[in-house]
Parts: structure tokens; sequence; C-alpha cells
């Protein structure tokens, strides 16, 4: 990224009061990713915790599940296709999702140093409650502690923009993992950051400011704006 782009607007929205459906949160991506194209509003970063659901992304099947479709339900959670990239994981309570809507041509950015920045962002966040992380895992795109999963990362790219993002497990409830071979690890587990301190008073919120921060060092954003919970009108979502 040249001295030219390592500056400008990410506007940060944080959805973090209630409990957000998948498909809402796709609606919203959607939305803003095209104004964004456009140009016809900054670049994004949505913040959100969503109701139990597991998400195929396109590399997923049904062979990624250990428990049937009818268990999963009695469960209390739905399935979701996904366009982004990896397979199976999960999303619920306790969990920060966030997606940023980057304009990677305006930031001059690659695929592969966009998903490396999220993945240097999650470490360095993580590194603010004294867990050491890393990534860049062969074959294994997202955040580890030793080797168990704490945070997923999977991006979509559709002129020039990304969408999607990461899930990190702040004060998840790990069971939930039980039911599929999360991303496509048979012989990997998962933990959080409740797990990794031993306690469970780690907050959704806390954690999204320590990684809005982390992201816009990352992606040398000259200013991070909190906007709430508002939607811009451009998009076209109320």
């Amino acid at each position: 990224m040249t001295a030219a782009v390592a500056r400008g607007l990410l506007q940060v929205r944080l959805l973090l009061s209630t409990l957000t459906p998948y498909s809402r949160g796709l609606e919203l991506q959607d939305a803003l990713a095209e104004a964004v194209a456009r140009r016809a509003t900054p670049d994004q970063l949505l913040l959100v915790q969503h109701s139990p659901v597991y998400t195929i992304g396109k590399r997923g099947s049904s062979r990624d599940f250990r428990s049937t479709p009818d268990q999963i339900r009695d469960l209390g959670a739905i399935i979701h296709s996904s366009p982004r990239g990896g397979e199976v994981t999960f999303h619920g309570p306790g969990q920060l999702v966030a997606y940023p809507i980057v304009h990677l041509r305006d930031r001059q950015l690659g695929a592969r140093a966009y998903v490396e920045s999220l993945e240097d962002a999650l470490i360095d966040s993580l590194r603010e409650y004294g867990i050491e992380a890393r990534g860049r895992v062969p074959g294994g795109t997202g955040v580890w502690v030793g080797d168990r999963k704490i945070a997923a990362v999977g991006v979509r790219i559709s002129r020039g923009v990304a969408s999607h993002g990461i899930a990190l497990n702040v004060c998840t409830d790990l069971s939930w993992f039980r039911h599929i071979v999360p991303c496509g690890f048979r012989d990997k587990g998962v933990t959080s950051i409740a797990a990794e301190l031993g306690r469970a008073n780690v907050g959704v919120e806390e954690a999204a400011a320590v990684f809005t921060e982390a992201l816009g060092r990352r992606l040398l954003y000259g200013t991070l704006e909190s906007v709430g919970e508002a939607i811009p009108a451009v998009v076209g979502a109320t």
C-alpha cells in the first residue's frame, strides 16, 4: 500500500445490542458492498453477533456435519449457504463477527495481502489479551493458538470490493462446534478468548473495540468513525 492510500475513512457500525439473523447480515453486506463499489459511501465495518447458524462456504459440504439437519434444528440453529470462501463453521452468541467492506482496488491490496492483514489484526487483538496466536498456517486460513482455532477468516471479493471477514470466538459456547468438522479440520480443536484466559467475563463489545483499532492500524486508515447502528440511506436498507 502506497503513502497515497495510507489514509481514508472507515465507518464502523456496531450491531451488537441484539443477535442478527445471518440472512440479515448478508443483506446488509450486499447493500453496503454495492454502495462502496460505487464509491457512494466510505469503506465500512459491520460488527455483529449472529443467531445460532452453521454456514457452508464454497468448499463446504454436508460431509462436514457430524449431526443431521434435524438434530441441528433441535439445537435451535439453522444451516445457511454462504458465498464466502472456506468450509463449514458456526456463528452464534459470544462470537464477534466482523464484516469489513473494503474497496481493495482503492487501497491497492491484493486478495492474499488482504486476508493476511485480517489475520494480523486478529493476532494483534489477541496479544492485547496476553494470548499468543499465529496465522499463515499451511492449508489453514484463520488464526490459531497452538493447534486450536480461535478465529475463522473467509472473504468474498466482487468488483474489487471485499466483504464477509472474520469470526472470533470471544466467550462462545464451544460445544456448538461438536456438530461439525470446523473449517475442514478433523484433527484440530477450537478455542476462545475466555477458554484461553480461564474466565468467562470477556465481553464481545470489548473485543470489538480492540479488533476495530487493530484493523484500522493494519489497513492504515486515517480515521475510524463510529456511526452506531445507523445504516446509510444510500444502501436502501432500513
